[in-house]
């Protein structure tokens, strides 16, 4: 919360134009380019993050697929995750949230924007029916992150379980899988504190969808987990030495 409002403290002066702008492409997302949108995200986040004394980190760009459409998994802990991977990401991309956190201050308006889904986990026929939405618009031409976990991580840089059914809308929409290693990215908005923190963003090689076309769900979903953690290991080892 304290880094929240050090966020909106040092952005004041622009806190009024830009609130204009994100609440009219929120209305209007539809009429407004993609690109165009995510380019005013990425600015107003970029600031945000600069004022709350986060600075992002980010590892393995070249990584991001650039000719074909894709989804992001990365480990998941906290509301910032997302506003770390815009900052880190050149590619517009929308997001498949939980319900509860779709009417959150400054965030909803965010979602709205990238046209976010909100999935209902204790409705399976409503969770169904997001998988088959985001797999058809990722084959029209939009790219996702969906969060494997469900939910966040208590336990800070170490990821919980993986599940399979996540990446079902990759195995139908026979897109590139890439993971995401998030390192830190509870601390800005999950711990009382406002002193300067770095998040890591590391985009991992993708799965190509020949890689994974035998593999099970679940399995997927190991591999994916098992790459985040490798690298999330191997970068706090690199910060204690």
């Amino acid at each position: 919360m304290w880094r929240i409002i050090l966020m909106v403290l040092y952005s004041l002066p622009f806190v009024p134009y830009w609130w204009y702008q994100l609440c009219y492409a929120a209305k209007h997302t539809d009429e407004i380019p993609e690109d165009q949108k995510y380019a005013l995200l990425k600015k107003v986040t970029v600031h945000a993050n600069k004022g709350g004394r986060v600075r992002i980190d980010a590892h393995g760009k070249e990584n991001i697929p650039q000719e074909e459409n894709f989804i992001f998994f990365p480990n998941h802990q906290g509301l910032f995750d997302v506003l770390a991977i815009i900052e880190a990401c050149d590619r517009p991309f929308s997001v498949v949230a939980k319900k509860e956190v779709q009417n959150i201050f400054f965030l909803k308006q965010i979602f709205m924007i990238m046209k976010a889904k909100f999935m209902d986990r204790d409705d399976v026929r409503q969770s169904l029916r997001i998988i088959q939405e985001v797999t058809q618009e990722v084959k029209s031409g939009r790219n996702f992150l969906i969060f494997p976990e469900g939910t966040r991580s208590k336990d800070g840089n170490h990821p919980g379980e993986f599940k399979g059914g996540s990446f079902k809308s990759a195995m139908r929409a026979r897109c590139p899988i890439v993971p995401v290693a998030m390192l830190d990215s509870y601390k800005p908005f999950d711990t009382n504190s406002i002193r300067p923190v770095t998040v890591q963003v590391h985009f991992l090689k993708p799965l190509y969808y020949e890689e994974y076309k035998d593999l099970k769900s679940t399995e997927i979903a190991q591999i994916v987990r098992d790459r985040i953690i490798d690298t999330i290991k191997t970068a706090e080892q690199e910060q204690q030495s």
